[in-house]
């Protein structure tokens, strides 16, 4: 699928949460488009009870959000490390990423070069932490990373790689994550836990177009549930962030119904063309019963986001029946798989990008989301995670 024939100006990037943005907001300020096929309509998101009927159901992601960036260092040279997801094995899939000075980091930040470097006698394990999440724009200049030979050839490291974090950890390159792309590394970390490296050190992962760091509380949704294990999502599942609690109990008196359903998300992806990485997901015995139930009577199951409608997909049978199921997905929804169970969508407002779109056509059809894109751009939405939302009904 080609990208919708638009081009979203800058300045319709959300800079800052909808409640920063001026006095008695809060998050459900966002104003929301609509699209009955390629019907389209505009809303403010507080209108969504009254859009939907009673016993429809709402598959919502209870995946928390993880402070997954961390500053350290490769020889000289500093960067980001983000944590994507953890392991089975205890590993971590990771992304080095540099720092761009803005408190966001580069799109890439290559280690390849470490070979050279070695050769030259400049141990990668030597260093101390300090460092800055993540964003577009290119540096001018020689970067740092460069100067010091961790700066190659298009991939996110090289097996053997050491990163000294704070607290005295390290990490370790192992293998990449993926025969399809080597940005995400299975990575091993020792000296400390992960998820306590991540309270006392890490901040949230943020792109460029974001005005200022924010804190964690602000990529938490209402549906978020800590892991016993301390895992979580790198990235906020954002379709779901503009619900409050008085807007769910709204819901629930109207009679619509929510499923929880867990997918812990990765890093996004860098590249168009980079399919999506594979995510540990979970949907428990009774939302698959409810989702079944709701499929049998006249309701309709709809996705608060892309993780929701990837978890219910993957417990979803070739006859449309949902069973219990924990584990990994590598599943990719596209118009030729189509969708088994959901039948609309709540989405974020996002740049055009293979896979999301794919998914997007799978569940409302190529003419409705360039209906939908066109007329969002029109209307001056505001795209990114902070943004927006686009819901897709039958």
């Amino acid at each position: 699928m080609s990208s919708p024939a638009v081009r979203v100006p800058e300045e319709l990037s959300a800079r800052v949460p909808v409640e920063q943005r001026g006095p008695g907001l809060d998050r459900d300020g966002v104003r929301m488009l609509v699209s009955h096929g390629t019907e389209v309509s505009h809303h403010a998101f507080g209108e969504l009870p009254g859009l939907l009927r009673a016993g429809d159901l709402l598959v919502v992601n209870t995946s928390p959000t993880l402070a997954a960036a961390v500053d350290g260092r490769v020889g000289h040279a500093r960067v980001v490390v983000h944590f994507s997801t953890r392991g089975d094995d205890g590993r971590w899939a990771v992304e080095l990423r540099e720092p761009d000075g803005r408190g966001t980091t580069r799109p890439r930040a290559e280690v390849a070069g470490l070979a050279r470097a070695r050769a030259e006698g400049t141990d990668g394990a030597r260093a101390d932490a300090t460092g800055g999440p993540r964003a577009h724009g290119a540096a001018t200049g020689v970067s740092p990373a460069r100067a010091h030979g961790v700066e190659g050839r298009g991939c996110g490291g090289l097996a053997g790689t050491k990163v000294r974090l704070p607290g005295g950890a390290r990490l370790v390159l192992e293998e990449p994550l993926s025969a399809r792309g080597e940005r995400l590394w299975w990575a091993r970390v020792s000296g400390v836990a992960v998820p306590a490296l991540l309270r006392e050190h890490g901040r949230p992962i943020r792109y460029s177009y974001t005005d200022r760091d924010q804190p964690l509380s602000v990529y938490q949704t209402v549906f978020a549930l800590p892991a016993t294990d301390g895992t979580g999502s790198a990235e906020m599942p954002s379709a779901a962030r503009p619900f409050t609690a008085r807007l769910v109990a709204e819901l629930v008196s109207r009679g619509v119904q929510f499923a929880p359903v867990t997918l812990h998300t990765g890093v996004a992806s860098a590249e168009s063309h980079e399919p999506p990485y594979p995510e540990r997901f979970a949907v428990p015995e009774a939302s698959a019963r409810l989702i079944n139930a709701v499929r049998a009577g006249d309701g309709r199951v709809v996705a608060v986001g892309t993780t929701a409608v990837r978890a219910v997909e993957s417990a979803a049978g070739a006859d449309g029946v949902v069973r219990a199921r924990a584990g990994w997905t590598d599943l990719v929804v596209t118009p030729e798989r189509g969708v088994r169970v959901v039948e609309g969508l709540l989405t974020g407002l996002h740049e055009p990008e293979a896979s999301h779109l794919l998914m997007l056509e799978a569940v409302a059809g190529r003419a409705a989301i360039d209906r939908g894109y066109e007329a969002a751009v029109r209307g001056r939405y505001l795209w990114h995670e902070f943004g927006d939302v686009h819901l897709l009904l039958p």
